[in-house]
């Protein structure tokens, strides 16, 4: 009764005239955002962090959300209409997207994926509103020695299943923790990597680390991109709604991509991504014709947009309750509430009540106006695929510029954007990961001052984690999930030169058989 009281408690927050004002203000810039091709939520989080930061907190952080599920609601445009997916998420939606399009059916697509998204975003709300109590009382029994443990497996599972090679991925992590750790050591007082810089003694501020290495990379690489030439914009054709068959058709994958989409966001590691690959595997095996997928399927629209939608629920299960971001776009989020001085974790239900029941309520909300905005006004956020490049980048550098120095007034700081944002771009040609070092830049402190803290407790001796059930289990999942994404792509690999060889065996005897 408790809980539902609260609930309702949080609609009226929501419902309140400056909150509905900023999440409508969330949802367009999300729409707009997502449209953009080359923006994602991280890219689009990280430039409106720092315009936010003399706002309420409560407003701030629910239009911050608000921009990040629209965003996911908008980034299908670009990819259904231009094959230009803004994140690695809305690539599966432009395999059969794009070609519904080029066969005058982007309607259709564009209509099931607003469908979908809003279907799917809404029930991951409901799944968020009754998953959040049980995961904080979960949370309270965890100390310094546990969370340690959990922040180690929440930086590994990122690292071994973010891109397609593990080394990588714990390059990428190990790089964010050497940055974590650039300025004033809280133990000793000592400077830490300065280099002797004064302005490096407080830190890298997350901020200026996350527009540099996402909003500046973007840019960089969009740049290149248009260099190098770009897909024209399909029009639309034909009506914006669905035949009776294409929602029989649609009906089921959202289902089934909601609740793995919900599933996959809760667990750290790819998040969104793995589950729209997973939800569009799932769909292809499923399908009477899976030869068709990638020529038009509305399945394979319907429910990687789904999974895609409902996986934003799912990031705010840990964030909110554990304090531990499951993606780049939630760790930005969890940037965000420190900025405004609240930790999320075990505490935050109990000690920010009203505003986090109006952040999960607000969510309802959004998912109802983005719904109403993505249909009837998608022809207006369509011109903005057309806005010339020399315009956009340039916007972009200058919206992140100024918002960067509005925080310290710092030319160091727009010094450190210019560089992050190299090297972001450079990890980015040589295809290694950015999730896990945002992550480990956020959770670095963290995890260091709960080792510290551990160690201290125990005197030094490193078998105190292993003699806490859950410090031991969390543990072992950081070991299995590096085993794992080892072993099976091993595994793939001799399965597949197994089946070569046996294949040239097969060809070598027809020959033989064929000249006796």
């Amino acid at each position: 009764m408790d809980s539902w009281l609260q609930i309702l408690h949080g609609f009226s927050i929501a419902f309140q005239p400056e909150n509905l004002m900023y999440i409508l203000i969330g949802c367009l810039l999300g729409t707009a955002v997502g449209v953009l091709p080359g923006l994602g939520p991280t890219a689009g989080i990280a430039l409106m962090m720092p315009i936010t930061f003399g706002l309420e907190p409560g407003g701030a952080l629910i239009m911050l959300c608000g921009l990040y599920y629209g965003t996911m609601y908008g980034g299908s445009t670009a990819s259904i209409l231009i094959n230009t997916p803004g994140e690695s998420s809305s690539v599966m939606t432009a395999l059969d997207g794009y070609q519904m399009a080029r066969q005058g059916r982007g309607g259709a697509a564009l209509a099931v994926s607003a469908l979908g998204s809003f279907i799917a975003g809404t029930i991951a709300v409901v799944l968020l509103s009754f998953f959040a109590g049980p995961f904080s009382a979960f949370a309270l029994k965890i100390g310094p020695i546990e969370f340690a443990a959990l922040l180690l497996f929440s930086l590994s599972a990122v690292a071994s299943l973010s891109g397609k090679s593990v080394a990588r991925g714990l390059f990428s992590m190990v790089l964010g923790l050497i940055i974590a750790t650039i300025g004033i050591d809280l133990q000793s007082g000592m400077p830490r990597f300065t280099g002797g810089i004064a302005e490096l003694q407080g830190g890298i501020p997350f901020m200026v680390a996350s527009v540099g290495m996402f909003a500046i990379s973007e840019v960089l690489i969009n740049f290149e991109r248009h260099l190098k030439g770009s897909e024209p914009v399909q029009p639309i054709k034909g009506s914006l709604w669905l035949t009776r068959q294409e929602w029989r058709r649609s009906r089921m994958p959202i289902l089934r991509g909601t609740f793995l989409g919900f599933a996959k966001g809760i667990l750290p590691g790819g998040g969104a991504t793995i589950a729209t690959v997973l939800s569009y595997s799932m769909e292809r095996s499923l399908s009477k014709q899976p030869e068709r997928f990638g020529k038009g399927m509305i399945e394979g629209v319907a429910g990687p947009e789904a999974a895609n939608n409902a996986a934003v629920g799912g990031h705010m299960v840990p964030l909110l309750t554990l304090g531990i971001p499951s993606s780049s776009s939630s760790a930005l989020l969890l940037g965000a509430f420190v900025m405004f001085g609240i930790q999320p974790g075990p505490l935050l239900m109990q000690e920010h009540p009203q505003m986090v029941w109006g952040l999960i309520d607000s969510m309802y909300v959004g998912n109802l106006v983005l719904l109403i905005l993505n249909l009837p006004l998608v022809f207006l956020f369509i011109r903005l695929l057309y806005i010339p490049t020399g315009m956009l980048l340039p916007g972009i550098v200058t919206i992140a510029s100024i918002g960067v120095w509005s925080i310290q007034s710092s030319a160091f700081d727009l010094y450190l954007v210019l560089g992050f944002g190299i090297l972001g771009y450079v990890l980015r040609k040589i295809d290694v990961p950015l999730a896990p070092m945002v992550l480990a830049l956020v959770l670095g402190n963290n995890l260091e001052q709960s080792f510290r803290q551990s160690l201290t407790l125990s005197g030094g001796d490193m078998r105190v984690f292993f003699t806490s059930p859950i410090a031991l289990t969390f543990l072992i999942l950081t070991l299995l999930s590096l085993v794992l994404s080892l072993g099976i792509p091993l595994w793939r690999t001799r399965r597949r030169e197994q089946a070569q060889r046996q294949s040239q065996s097969i060809d070598e005897r027809s020959a033989l058989s064929q000249q006796d």
